[in-house]
Order: C-alpha cells, then sequence, then structure tokens
C-alpha cells in the first residue's frame, strides 16, 4: 500500500527540523526519510522508518526509493539555476512514476510574479508549473525570508563597523524562522486538507529591514544601524566577504552568508520593489500555532542563526 509520506533532504536546516516535526505528527512506519547523507538516515532508521540514500542530480534509485510514498515534501535545492532545475524535475518524474499522489514542495512568497526580479524565484516558479503539469497534485508552500539569514547578518554588522548595509530600502517583507517554515513543511505533508494548494508562509509582520535592526537593538542593547546601498555596491560588499556570485562558486567554510549574491542581491532588489510585501494567516490556518516573532528570535539569538550550508553538490 503506497500510504507512506516522504521526506527529503532529512540532513539539512530546513529537513532536519520538517523531519522532527513530522514524527509528532504520523507514525515511524508511514515515514520514509530521504538524504544523500547515510549517516544522517542511521538514527532515523533505527527507529523503524524506512530511509534512502538519494542523489536528486541523479535519478538512478529515485523511483524505487519513492515507491511506497503517498506524498512526498520536495525541500527546495540549495542551488540556484539549471542544475536545481533538473534536480527538482528528477524527483517529480520519480514520484510520478513510483505512483506518489501529491507534491508538497517549499517555493517562494510570489514566485508566480513575472515582474518579481529575485533569480531564486525563477527556480521555484519553474518547478512550480512543472509539477502543475505532471498532472499531480501539489501544495506550494511560498516561504516569506528567512528571519536566520537577517540575524545573523546583523550580528555580521555588530562585530564590524556596526551599520547594515544592503539593497532592500523601505520594502516590507514578513520575516519567518525557518523553523517555522520546516513545522509548516510538515503538516501540510501530514494534513489531508489541501488539494491544489497555494499557501503563504509569512510570518507576524510585514516590516522593513530598519525595524528589524531596531527590534534587534531593544533586545540586544547593540545599537546597529541601517543603511540603504545600491545593488552594485551590495554585490561588491559580499565580494569582499568572499560570497561567490553564483552557487557554482567556493562557498567559504562557516561563511556568515552561505547563499550567492546573486541569490541575496536580486532578492533584496526584489524586497525594494515591493514583491516580497505579502502577509496572510495560512501558516495559523495550516498549523493552528502563532508564528515566532523576530523580537522572540533575537531573545533566543542562539537557536536562530542561518548555520551551515549542507549542500554537498557534486
Amino acid at each position: 500500500m503506497n500510504n507512506k509520506l516522504i521526506v527529503t533532504g532529512i540532513d539539512g536546516n530546513l529537513g532536519r527540523v520538517a523531519a522532527e516535526q513530522i514524527q509528532k505528527l504520523v507514525p515511524a512506519e508511514r515515514l520514509i526519510f530521504c538524504s544523500y547523507n547515510e549517516e544522517a538516515l542511521k538514527p532515523y532508521a533505527e527507529k523503524g522508518i524506512e530511509t534512502h540514500q538519494t542523489d536528486f542530480n541523479n535519478a538512478d534509485g529515485l523511483v524505487d526509493a519513492f515507491k511506497n510514498g503517498e506524498k512526498l515534501l520536495l525541500i527546495s535545492m540549495p542551488f540556484v539555476g539549471a542544475k536545481r532545475q533538473a534536480a527538482h524535475k528528477n524527483v517529480v518524474d520519480a514520484a510520478k512514476e513510483a505512483g506518489v499522489k501529491q507534491i508538497v514542495y517549499t517555493s517562494l512568497v510570489n514566485a508566480d510574479d513575472p515582474t518579481n526580479p529575485s533569480v531564486e524565484k525563477k527556480d521555484h516558479i519553474y518547478t512550480e508549473n512543472y509539477i502543475k503539469d505532471s498532472g499531480l497534485d501539489y501544495i506550494f508552500l511560498r516561504n516569506s525570508q528567512y528571519a536566520e539569514a537577517m540575524i545573523t547578518n546583523y550580528y555580521t554588522y555588530v562585530k564590524g563597523d556596526g551599520v547594515l548595509k544592503n539593497n532592500q530600502g523601505d520594502g516590507l517583507m514578513a520575516y519567518i524562522s525557518r523553523k517555522d517554515c520546516a513545522k509548516a513543511a510538515a503538516y501540510a505533508l501530514a494534513s489531508d486538507d489541501y488539494h491544489h494548494a497555494i499557501l503563504n508562509i509569512n510570518g507576524p509582520e510585514a516590516m522593513t529591514i530598519t525595524k528589524f535592526v531596531e527590534i534587534g537593538n531593544e533586545v540586544t542593547g547593540n545599537h546597529v544601524s541601517y543603511e540603504e546601498i545600491t545593488d552594485e555596491e551590495n554585490y561588491q560588499v559580499f565580494d569582499a566577504m568572499g560570497v561567490p556570485r553564483t552557487t557554482d562558486g567556493k562557498f567559504k567554510k562557516d561563511s556568515e552568508a552561505p547563499f550567492s549574491s546573486d541569490g541575496m542581491v536580486t532578492f533584496g532588489e526584489a524586497i525594494r520593489k515591493g514583491k516580497m510585501r505579502l502577509q496572510t494567516a495560512d501558516f495559523k490556518k495550516l498549523t493552528g500555532d502563532d508564528q515566532l516573532t523576530v523580537k522572540y528570535m533575537f531573545e533566543h539569538q542562539a537557536d536562530f542563526q542561518i548555520g551551515a550550508r549542507h549542500s554537498q553538490d557534486k
């Protein structure tokens, strides 16, 4: 009987929390966990969870890994461009062939707006459309920006000159914890209530980066200020930090910005242009819980840092 729930990427920052959450919602015998990291799977196998080592860059073995699954959580891969699109296509094709009925996909707020300049958005709308065209049922979780990324960024400037510089300007973003995004993913996977659905997973308040910094200052006693810079100046800031322009570049170990600057700068541009300002109650409707606030995350900042990049992409 193909009635199991598949969680992919359980070794990653979001996938690890989703794996914890889903175990609270359904019994172990209804779960399948997938990861490229065999070591990360072992503790779950010991709990009686079906596990499979998978590499989404390679379609081989994916159908077999998914064959007992009814629903699959596809956590977006951590690289940008054709490589990510190909990996997502491999997952969708294999899921369909294996008899999976529904895909839950972690997408991006406003992914379907053609005027949204974010390069990340291109991969997300490609994947959403590919899933739709496959004929599979779906839940698209369009996540706002992770607050953890900006909390880590805030502390970068605490240790520096105290002036947080980026290209967001006065644009609004409903910052949400990555932990809440993982929680939403687990609840969506476990739910039978959503079909051909798009849910916006936003934080409780849309705010400017200036207000985000002010909350950080109030909680921590630091005195960081915000300065808007141009898109090109923002690229130069990341260049100076050793951040690669694309995800094909070389990432520094323990970088405080474990993303490509193309992704971050065009994301900031999208925020500045009002493309990311959406704020909804979808998270509360899905989970029954309130989202974590930026204030709470600063109060517990050790638990809300962006963390290391987990991709071992070849």
